[in-house]
């Protein structure tokens, strides 16, 4: 069974940086064949995309709201999916999802949805304080 444990949220001071991990399990899934992403709850919205990843292919999704601060990777070795966040403001202030789906998409910008992505894991909650 695939499950999706996030680590590395915290409490942080306006304008510092916090490092989010997804580790993917089991570790013999072929994460090659996923797309990954990072969702926060929003207004309006269950959750929004806050950045999207084709794990193999290339292509990388950013929303505006944070293109330019944070930056999403993938660790095939250790099978794991790591957001850096820089520059926090306190509407970055959150609980964050990893979520993940069994195919690549070709619009990222569009693609990069909720409903789009199969499974989550629980959440790691981020404060931003001022």
């Amino acid at each position: 069974q695939v499950q999706l444990v996030e680590s590395g949220g915290g409490s942080v001071q306006l304008g510092g940086s916090l490092r989010l991990s997804c580790t993917v399990t089991p570790s013999t899934l072929n994460l090659h064949l996923y797309a990954l992403g990072w969702f926060r709850p929003a207004p309006g919205k269950e959750r929004e995309g806050v950045s999207c990843i084709n794990s193999y292919g290339g292509g990388v999704f950013y929303s505006d709201s944070v293109k330019g601060r944070f930056t999403v990777s993938t660790d095939h070795a250790s099978n794991t999916v790591t957001l850096q966040m820089n520059s926090l403001k306190v509407e970055d202030t959150a609980i964050y999802y990893c979520a993940l789906v069994s195919m690549s998409f070709s619009h990222l910008e569009t693609q990069c949805a909720a409903t789009n992505f199969q499974i989550w894991g629980q959440g790691t909650q981020v404060t931003v304080s001022s």
